[in-house]
C-alpha cells in the first residue's frame, strides 16, 4: 500500500531513499499505512504525546534526528517544533514486540502538546471507578 502522502499527493519527495526494507517489513501498519508513535522524555520517562508515522515519517525521524509525524487531519508531514519551536530531538527509536507501536525517546524543548501543556495528558486524567475491596490493607480477606 502507498504511504498516506503518496496516495494523497502531499510532500512527494524525489531522489530520497526509502525506509530500510528490513525495518519496513517489521511494521504492522493500519489500513491507512500508519503506526502509532509514542513520544517519551528520554531522561524522566514522562509520556509526552501520541502521534502517527508512516514509513516516510519514520525514515525522516531516523535520518534527521528530529521527530516527524504524519497528520491524519491535514494529510501531511509535520516535524515537531518547526512552527512552535517546541522541538523533539530524537535520542532513540524502538519498535514494540507486535510491530504496531513505536517508542520515540526524545529530548523535548518546551511544550509537547499543541494546547501548550508539557504533555498531551497533563490535567486530563479520567475518573477511575474502584470496586469495593474485600481485602484489608494488610492483604488478608475481611468478613464483608
Amino acid at each position: 500500500m502507498d504511504s498516506p502522502a503518496a496516495s494523497h499527493g502531499t510532500h512527494t519527495i524525489t531522489n530520497t531513499p526509502a525506509l530500510d526494507p528490513s525495518i519496513a517489513r517489521r511494521l504492522k501498519k493500519t489500513p491507512e499505512g500508519l503506526v502509532a508513535a509514542i513520544a517519551q522524555q528520554h531522561d524522566t520517562g514522562e509520556v509526552l504525546m501520541l502521534g502517527w508515522m508512516d514509513e516516510e515519517a519514520l525514515r525522516r525521524t531516523l535520518t534527521t534526528g528530529r521527530a516527524t509525524y504524519f497528520s491524519r487531519s491535514r494529510q501531511e508531514y509535520w516535524r515537531k517544533g518547526d512552527t512552535s519551536g517546541h522541538i523533539q530531538e530524537v535520542v532513540s527509536v524502538s519498535l514494540d514486540c507486535d510491530g504496531d507501536t513505536l517508542l520515540i525517546e526524545v529530548d523535548q524543548t518546551g511544550a509537547a502538546c499543541h494546547t501548550g501543556t508539557r504533555t498531551c495528558f497533563e490535567g486530563r486524567m479520567l475518573p477511575l471507578a474502584r470496586p469495593a475491596s474485600t481485602e484489608s490493607a494488610e492483604g488478608t480477606p475481611t468478613n464483608a
